[in-house]
């Protein structure tokens, strides 16, 4: 049975990373259109730095966050001074690391979906009368569907694990950014937290796993409907 603080980090951390993939999502489908169907300079230097956080140490980027955003740091420093807003040390500022260091298993996934449509159907749609942006809503996103599903579970996923870059960023603080791996990991230095620490390492592994099936899942049902749909226009 879960304690009070238990359940406590288990909210937060589904709040941080369920606000971590919407905030991933609609940049992740953008950037991730761009890199698969254009040709531009300066193309393998913004890939690199998609990249860039998945083989920085996670304590990194929090750092950098905590420079840029923090009350002292320039960005932060204006955002609390215009509009009284505070990221550093906040649940918002957890969401921030936490998409920060998701956004490149959104994009992956969904720009290797992007790749594998043949462009010719959104200029079939154009010719036919669509618009460049309802070609993109009614042929382009439907196809990349199961794509986009993945990298929106994948980013989850990470999101909810997420440890160096929200220690770094916004703390460890109880009932505001301690999440479930930051929980864990106060329960490891306390007397007695082996207990609490195990169950919350059970229900880490019981959700990725939750995830990662229902990843599987929901995309082979849409690529199925995709499939379904193809075969009866073909006919």
């Amino acid at each position: 049975m879960l304690t009070p603080e238990e359940i406590q980090a288990l909210y937060l951390s589904a709040k941080v990373a369920l606000w971590a993939t919407a905030l991933c999502l609609p940049a992740g489908i953008a950037l991730s259109w761009v890199m698969a169907r254009y040709e531009f300079r300066g193309k393998l230097l913004l890939d690199v730095l998609i990249q860039l956080p998945m083989v920085l140490p996670p304590v990194v980027p929090g750092y950098l966050l905590l420079l840029l955003l923090g009350t002292q740091g320039p960005v932060g420093a204006w955002l609390l001074a215009q509009f009284g807003i505070v990221i550093a040390f906040t649940w918002k500022g957890a969401v921030l690391a936490s998409a920060v260091m998701a956004f490149p298993l959104m994009v992956q996934p969904v720009r290797l979906a992007f790749r594998m449509i043949d462009p010719r159907l959104e200029q079939a749609a154009t010719t036919l009368g669509a618009t460049p942006w309802r070609a993109f809503f009614t042929i382009t996103i439907p196809l990349a569907l199961p794509g986009i599903i993945a990298g929106s579970v994948l980013c989850f996923s990470r999101s909810l694990g997420e440890f160096g870059a929200t220690m770094a960023f916004v703390g460890n603080i109880p009932g505001e950014t301690r999440t479930l791996p930051l929980a864990i990991y106060s329960y490891t230095h306390v007397p007695g937290g082996e207990s609490p620490a195990m169950r919350l390492v059970y229900l880490s592994v019981a959700l990725a796993m939750v995830a990662l099936f229902a990843s599987h899942i929901i995309s082979r049902r849409a690529e199925r409907q995709l499939g379904y749909a193809s075969d009866r226009s073909l006919r």
